[in-house]
Protein backbone atom coordinates (compact mmCIF):
# COMPACT_ATOMS: atom_id res chain seq x y z
CA UNK A 1 0.00 0.00 0.00
CA UNK A 2 1.23 2.99 -0.91
CA UNK A 3 0.11 7.05 -0.46
CA UNK A 4 -0.65 9.31 -3.44
CA UNK A 5 2.26 11.58 -3.67
CA UNK A 6 2.24 14.92 -3.57
CA UNK A 7 3.90 17.08 -6.44
CA UNK A 8 4.60 19.75 -4.08
CA UNK A 9 6.38 17.44 -1.64
CA UNK A 10 10.18 17.94 -3.52
CA UNK A 11 11.86 16.67 -0.55
CA UNK A 12 12.98 20.15 0.63
CA UNK A 13 13.16 20.60 3.99
CA UNK A 14 11.55 24.10 4.62
CA UNK A 15 8.67 22.42 3.45
CA UNK A 16 5.73 20.43 5.28
CA UNK A 17 5.02 16.98 3.69
CA UNK A 18 1.30 15.96 3.20
CA UNK A 19 0.87 12.75 3.06
CA UNK A 20 -2.28 10.68 3.18
CA UNK A 21 -4.49 8.19 1.08
CA UNK A 22 -7.99 8.44 3.10
CA UNK A 23 -11.12 10.15 1.74
CA UNK A 24 -10.86 12.54 4.30
CA UNK A 25 -7.51 13.40 3.18
CA UNK A 26 -8.02 13.59 -0.44
CA UNK A 27 -11.28 15.70 -0.27
CA UNK A 28 -9.47 18.11 1.58
CA UNK A 29 -6.11 18.05 -0.78
CA UNK A 30 -8.86 18.80 -3.31
CA UNK A 31 -10.24 21.68 -1.45
CA UNK A 32 -7.16 23.38 -1.41
CA UNK A 33 -6.12 22.55 -4.83
CA UNK A 34 -9.36 24.46 -6.22
CA UNK A 35 -8.85 27.56 -3.66
CA UNK A 36 -5.18 28.15 -4.28
CA UNK A 37 -5.08 29.88 -7.71
CA UNK A 38 -7.33 32.51 -6.44
CA UNK A 39 -6.40 36.02 -4.96
CA UNK A 40 -8.28 35.45 -1.40
CA UNK A 41 -7.77 35.34 1.75
CA UNK A 42 -8.45 31.89 3.51
CA UNK A 43 -9.00 30.26 6.87
CA UNK A 44 -7.43 27.19 7.78
CA UNK A 45 -9.37 25.41 10.88
CA UNK A 46 -8.30 22.25 12.51
CA UNK A 47 -6.98 21.00 15.75
CA UNK A 48 -3.16 20.87 16.98
CA UNK A 49 -1.16 19.36 15.15
CA UNK A 50 -3.15 18.30 11.93
CA UNK A 51 -1.15 20.16 9.33
CA UNK A 52 -2.09 23.88 8.80
CA UNK A 53 1.00 25.23 7.88
CA UNK A 54 1.79 22.27 5.43
CA UNK A 55 -1.28 23.58 3.64
CA UNK A 56 -0.84 26.90 3.75
CA UNK A 57 2.47 26.18 1.66
CA UNK A 58 0.44 23.73 -0.42
CA UNK A 59 -2.18 27.05 -0.74
CA UNK A 60 1.06 29.19 -2.07
CA UNK A 61 2.92 26.67 -4.17
CA UNK A 62 -0.17 26.05 -6.46
CA UNK A 63 -0.84 29.72 -6.45
CA UNK A 64 0.47 32.37 -9.04
CA UNK A 65 2.39 34.14 -6.42
CA UNK A 66 4.63 30.37 -5.17
CA UNK A 67 7.65 32.45 -7.15
CA UNK A 68 6.93 35.18 -4.48
CA UNK A 69 8.01 34.90 -0.77
CA UNK A 70 5.96 32.47 1.73
CA UNK A 71 6.69 33.95 5.40
CA UNK A 72 4.84 32.81 8.27
CA UNK A 73 4.24 34.13 12.17
CA UNK A 74 2.43 32.44 14.98
CA UNK A 75 0.51 35.03 16.83
CA UNK A 76 0.30 33.34 20.22
CA UNK A 77 4.03 32.80 20.73
CA UNK A 78 4.54 37.14 20.76
CA UNK A 79 3.06 39.40 23.11
CA UNK A 80 1.01 42.12 21.77
CA UNK A 81 3.49 45.08 21.31
CA UNK A 82 6.06 42.89 19.23
CA UNK A 83 3.36 41.41 17.14
CA UNK A 84 1.85 44.44 15.62
CA UNK A 85 5.97 45.11 15.52
CA UNK A 86 6.70 41.85 13.62
CA UNK A 87 3.43 42.61 10.94
CA UNK A 88 3.63 46.05 10.32
CA UNK A 89 7.69 47.10 11.40
CA UNK A 90 8.17 49.74 13.21
CA UNK A 91 10.13 53.39 13.61
CA UNK A 92 13.17 54.12 15.62
CA UNK A 93 12.03 55.37 19.04
CA UNK A 94 8.74 53.75 18.79
CA UNK A 95 9.18 51.58 21.77
CA UNK A 96 12.03 51.44 23.79
CA UNK A 97 14.88 49.33 22.30
CA UNK A 98 13.92 50.31 18.77
CA UNK A 99 16.97 51.81 17.80
CA UNK A 100 16.38 51.74 14.15
CA UNK A 101 13.31 50.99 11.65
CA UNK A 102 12.24 47.77 11.19
CA UNK A 103 10.05 45.88 8.22
CA UNK A 104 7.74 44.07 8.77
CA UNK A 105 6.09 41.18 7.92
CA UNK A 106 3.61 42.72 5.49
CA UNK A 107 6.06 44.82 3.66
CA UNK A 108 8.68 41.39 4.16
CA UNK A 109 6.36 39.13 1.87
CA UNK A 110 4.74 41.99 -0.67
CA UNK A 111 4.10 40.07 -4.12
CA UNK A 112 4.01 36.36 -2.14
CA UNK A 113 1.79 34.92 1.01
CA UNK A 114 1.65 35.77 4.51
CA UNK A 115 0.36 32.84 7.05
CA UNK A 116 -0.77 33.68 10.52
CA UNK A 117 -1.40 31.00 12.72
CA UNK A 118 -3.21 30.95 16.07
CA UNK A 119 -4.77 34.46 14.34
CA UNK A 120 -7.58 34.24 17.70
CA UNK A 121 -4.35 34.90 20.22
CA UNK A 122 -3.72 38.57 18.12
CA UNK A 123 -5.59 41.41 19.82
CA UNK A 124 -8.61 43.31 18.94
CA UNK A 125 -6.32 46.42 17.62
CA UNK A 126 -4.16 44.14 15.73
CA UNK A 127 -7.15 42.38 13.89
CA UNK A 128 -8.28 45.81 12.93
CA UNK A 129 -5.32 46.74 11.30
CA UNK A 130 -4.77 43.27 9.87
CA UNK A 131 -8.13 43.95 8.18
CA UNK A 132 -7.28 47.24 6.75
CA UNK A 133 -4.27 45.67 4.84
CA UNK A 134 -6.66 43.04 3.32
CA UNK A 135 -9.09 45.77 2.24
CA UNK A 136 -6.77 48.49 1.11
CA UNK A 137 -3.68 46.65 1.39
CA UNK A 138 -2.21 49.69 3.46
CA UNK A 139 -0.82 50.25 7.19
CA UNK A 140 1.61 52.67 8.81
CA UNK A 141 5.01 51.20 10.74
CA UNK A 142 4.85 51.36 14.52
CA UNK A 143 5.52 54.70 15.95
CA UNK A 144 5.27 56.00 11.97
CA UNK A 145 2.78 58.21 10.29
CA UNK A 146 3.59 57.17 6.42
CA UNK A 147 1.53 54.85 4.47
CA UNK A 148 2.79 51.95 2.73
CA UNK A 149 1.12 49.00 1.29
CA UNK A 150 1.71 45.82 0.68
CA UNK A 151 0.21 43.01 -2.03
CA UNK A 152 0.07 40.00 -0.11
CA UNK A 153 -2.19 36.90 -0.16
CA UNK A 154 -3.31 36.18 3.76
CA UNK A 155 -3.86 33.08 5.20
CA UNK A 156 -4.79 32.60 8.60
CA UNK A 157 -4.85 29.43 10.61
CA UNK A 158 -6.96 28.84 14.16
CA UNK A 159 -8.13 26.03 16.84
CA UNK A 160 -11.03 27.85 18.07
CA UNK A 161 -14.21 28.52 16.92
CA UNK A 162 -14.03 32.36 15.11
CA UNK A 163 -17.79 32.60 14.97
CA UNK A 164 -18.28 31.57 18.35
CA UNK A 165 -15.47 34.17 19.75
CA UNK A 166 -16.71 36.89 17.41
CA UNK A 167 -20.30 36.25 19.03
CA UNK A 168 -19.07 36.32 22.79
CA UNK A 169 -16.93 39.96 21.11
CA UNK A 170 -13.50 38.44 21.31
CA UNK A 171 -12.85 38.31 17.70
CA UNK A 172 -13.93 41.29 15.02
CA UNK A 173 -16.89 39.98 12.79
CA UNK A 174 -15.84 42.33 9.90
CA UNK A 175 -12.41 40.35 9.93
CA UNK A 176 -14.53 37.48 10.33
CA UNK A 177 -16.16 37.94 7.19
CA UNK A 178 -13.24 38.76 5.16
CA UNK A 179 -11.34 36.16 6.29
CA UNK A 180 -13.97 33.11 5.17
CA UNK A 181 -14.22 33.63 1.49
CA UNK A 182 -13.55 30.12 2.54
CA UNK A 183 -12.89 27.88 5.14
CA UNK A 184 -10.58 24.68 4.66
CA UNK A 185 -11.36 22.42 7.65
CA UNK A 186 -8.64 19.81 8.46
CA UNK A 187 -9.92 16.68 9.65
CA UNK A 188 -8.45 15.22 12.47
CA UNK A 189 -6.14 11.83 12.50
CA UNK A 190 -8.71 9.95 14.38
CA UNK A 191 -11.13 10.56 11.40
CA UNK A 192 -8.73 9.33 8.94
CA UNK A 193 -7.88 5.91 10.54
CA UNK A 194 -6.35 4.66 6.65
CA UNK A 195 -3.86 7.01 6.88
CA UNK A 196 -2.78 6.00 10.20
CA UNK A 197 0.28 2.93 8.97
CA UNK A 198 1.09 5.25 6.13
CA UNK A 199 2.22 8.40 8.42
CA UNK A 200 3.22 5.99 10.69
CA UNK A 201 5.74 4.15 7.89
CA UNK A 202 7.05 7.35 7.01
CA UNK A 203 8.06 8.54 10.01
CA UNK A 204 9.24 5.20 11.47
CA UNK A 205 11.76 4.95 7.91
CA UNK A 206 12.83 8.46 8.23
CA UNK A 207 14.03 8.13 12.00
CA UNK A 208 16.04 4.69 11.02
CA UNK A 209 17.62 6.45 8.68
CA UNK A 210 18.60 9.38 11.21
CA UNK A 211 19.98 6.51 13.26
CA UNK A 212 22.00 5.07 10.54
CA UNK A 213 19.72 2.05 10.32
CA UNK A 214 20.42 0.43 6.51
CA UNK A 215 16.19 -0.99 6.94
CA UNK A 216 12.81 -0.54 9.22
CA UNK A 217 11.72 -4.14 10.00
CA UNK A 218 8.28 -2.93 10.38
CA UNK A 219 5.50 -2.92 13.46
CA UNK A 220 3.89 -5.98 14.82
CA UNK A 221 0.92 -6.33 14.46
CA UNK A 222 0.14 -5.69 18.25
CA UNK A 223 1.84 -2.10 17.72
CA UNK A 224 -0.06 -1.49 14.45
CA UNK A 225 -3.47 -2.18 16.38
CA UNK A 226 -2.02 -0.27 19.09
CA UNK A 227 -1.89 2.77 16.50
CA UNK A 228 -5.31 2.87 15.56
CA UNK A 229 -6.78 2.68 18.64
CA UNK A 230 -5.54 5.60 20.54
CA UNK A 231 -7.29 8.57 20.09
CA UNK A 232 -4.53 10.98 18.39
CA UNK A 233 -5.57 14.54 20.81
CA UNK A 234 -2.33 15.41 19.38
CA UNK A 235 -3.13 14.49 15.56
CA UNK A 236 -0.07 14.19 13.10
CA UNK A 237 2.60 15.84 15.09
CA UNK A 238 1.92 13.33 18.07
CA UNK A 239 1.98 10.28 15.92
CA UNK A 240 5.63 11.72 14.53
CA UNK A 241 6.54 11.53 18.06
CA UNK A 242 4.95 8.16 19.35
CA UNK A 243 6.79 6.69 16.10
CA UNK A 244 10.00 8.03 16.53
CA UNK A 245 10.16 7.26 20.05
CA UNK A 246 9.23 3.80 19.28
CA UNK A 247 11.84 3.05 16.55
CA UNK A 248 15.11 4.53 18.82
CA UNK A 249 13.68 2.26 21.86
CA UNK A 250 13.64 -0.92 19.30
CA UNK A 251 17.02 -1.88 20.67
CA UNK A 252 17.22 -4.25 17.42
CA UNK A 253 17.42 -2.85 14.16
CA UNK A 254 15.95 -5.98 12.28
CA UNK A 255 13.32 -6.81 14.73
CA UNK A 256 9.80 -5.44 14.22
CA UNK A 257 8.40 -3.12 16.74
CA UNK A 258 6.49 -3.95 19.34
CA UNK A 259 6.43 -1.40 22.45
CA UNK A 260 4.68 1.56 21.78
CA UNK A 261 4.64 4.45 24.56
CA UNK A 262 2.21 6.61 23.92
CA UNK A 263 3.06 8.99 27.06
CA UNK A 264 6.34 9.40 27.38
CA UNK A 265 5.70 10.67 31.10
CA UNK A 266 4.06 7.69 32.47
CA UNK A 267 6.26 6.07 34.98
CA UNK A 268 5.29 4.56 38.30
CA UNK A 269 7.83 7.08 40.12
CA UNK A 270 5.73 10.12 38.40
CA UNK A 271 5.98 13.20 40.91
CA UNK A 272 2.11 13.69 42.18
CA UNK A 273 0.28 17.09 40.81
CA UNK A 274 1.29 19.71 43.92
CA UNK A 275 -1.36 22.16 43.96
CA UNK A 276 -0.54 25.73 44.85
CA UNK A 277 -2.84 28.14 47.35
CA UNK A 278 -4.36 30.81 45.46
CA UNK A 279 -2.47 33.75 47.10
CA UNK A 280 -5.14 35.76 45.40
CA UNK A 281 -7.61 34.90 48.03
CA UNK A 282 -5.85 35.71 51.88
CA UNK A 283 -8.65 34.08 53.67
CA UNK A 284 -8.56 30.51 51.79
CA UNK A 285 -7.25 27.89 54.09
CA UNK A 286 -3.89 26.27 53.08
CA UNK A 287 -4.82 22.77 51.43
CA UNK A 288 -4.35 20.04 54.30
CA UNK A 289 -4.05 16.28 53.57
CA UNK A 290 -6.73 15.90 56.74
CA UNK A 291 -9.65 18.31 55.13
CA UNK A 292 -12.30 16.54 53.51
CA UNK A 293 -13.16 16.93 49.82
CA UNK A 294 -15.61 19.14 48.95
CA UNK A 295 -19.01 17.39 48.69
CA UNK A 296 -20.86 18.06 45.65
CA UNK A 297 -24.22 17.44 48.00
CA UNK A 298 -23.16 20.31 50.68
CA UNK A 299 -25.22 23.37 50.22
CA UNK A 300 -23.77 26.41 49.91
CA UNK A 301 -25.11 29.72 52.11
CA UNK A 302 -27.10 32.11 50.28
CA UNK A 303 -27.52 34.47 48.55
CA UNK A 304 -24.73 33.71 45.90
CA UNK A 305 -23.89 34.27 42.41
CA UNK A 306 -25.90 31.12 40.60
CA UNK A 307 -23.97 30.67 37.64
CA UNK A 308 -20.26 31.54 39.01
CA UNK A 309 -21.27 28.84 41.16
CA UNK A 310 -22.39 26.28 38.76
CA UNK A 311 -19.12 27.56 36.53
CA UNK A 312 -16.56 26.64 39.50
CA UNK A 313 -17.83 23.43 40.45
CA UNK A 314 -17.98 22.30 36.80
CA UNK A 315 -14.24 23.85 36.79
CA UNK A 316 -13.21 21.62 39.56
CA UNK A 317 -15.11 18.45 38.77
CA UNK A 318 -13.04 19.07 35.17
CA UNK A 319 -9.41 18.94 36.88
CA UNK A 320 -10.15 16.37 39.30
CA UNK A 321 -11.23 14.06 36.42
CA UNK A 322 -8.53 15.47 33.68
CA UNK A 323 -5.99 14.74 37.40
CA UNK A 324 -7.32 10.98 37.99
CA UNK A 325 -6.88 10.23 34.58
CA UNK A 326 -3.54 11.27 34.34
CA UNK A 327 -4.37 14.00 31.66
CA UNK A 328 -6.18 11.37 29.07
CA UNK A 329 -8.52 12.89 27.52
CA UNK A 330 -10.41 10.00 26.26
CA UNK A 331 -10.47 8.55 29.26
CA UNK A 332 -12.19 11.09 31.00
CA UNK A 333 -15.11 11.82 28.73
CA UNK A 334 -15.53 8.48 29.54
CA UNK A 335 -15.38 8.95 33.65
CA UNK A 336 -17.84 11.88 33.02
CA UNK A 337 -20.11 10.04 30.34
CA UNK A 338 -19.32 12.55 28.06
CA UNK A 339 -18.10 11.77 23.98
CA UNK A 340 -14.57 12.83 23.55
CA UNK A 341 -15.93 16.19 21.61
CA UNK A 342 -18.38 17.29 24.45
CA UNK A 343 -15.38 16.98 26.76
CA UNK A 344 -13.14 19.01 24.80
CA UNK A 345 -15.73 21.43 24.36
CA UNK A 346 -16.15 21.84 27.93
CA UNK A 347 -12.48 22.59 28.14
CA UNK A 348 -12.58 25.09 25.98
CA UNK A 349 -15.49 26.99 27.44
CA UNK A 350 -13.22 27.81 30.78
CA UNK A 351 -10.86 27.55 29.11
CA UNK A 352 -8.96 24.66 30.32
CA UNK A 353 -8.03 23.07 26.98
CA UNK A 354 -4.17 24.06 26.97
CA UNK A 355 -4.16 22.84 30.66
CA UNK A 356 -5.49 19.71 29.74
CA UNK A 357 -3.18 19.06 26.39
CA UNK A 358 -0.10 20.02 28.77
CA UNK A 359 -0.71 18.05 31.79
Amino acid sequence: MQSRRDPLNDGSSSRQRLIGESPAFLRTMDAVSDIAPLEKPILVVGERGTGKEGVAERIHYLSGRWQGTFLKLNCAAISETLLESELFGHEPGAFTGATRAHQGRFERADGGTLFLDELAAASMLVQEKILRVIEYGEFERLGGSKTLTANIRLIAATNEDLPALAREGRFREDLLDRLAFDVITLPPLRCRKEDIPVLAMHFAVRMASELGRELFAGFSDNALEQLLEHPWPGNVRELKNVVERAVYRCADPEAEVEDIVFDPFDSPWRPPLNRRPDRTKPDSPEPSAAAPAPAASRRPSLPLDFREHIQDYEIDLLQHALEENQFNQKRTAEQLGLTYHQLRGYLRKYPLLNRAEQG
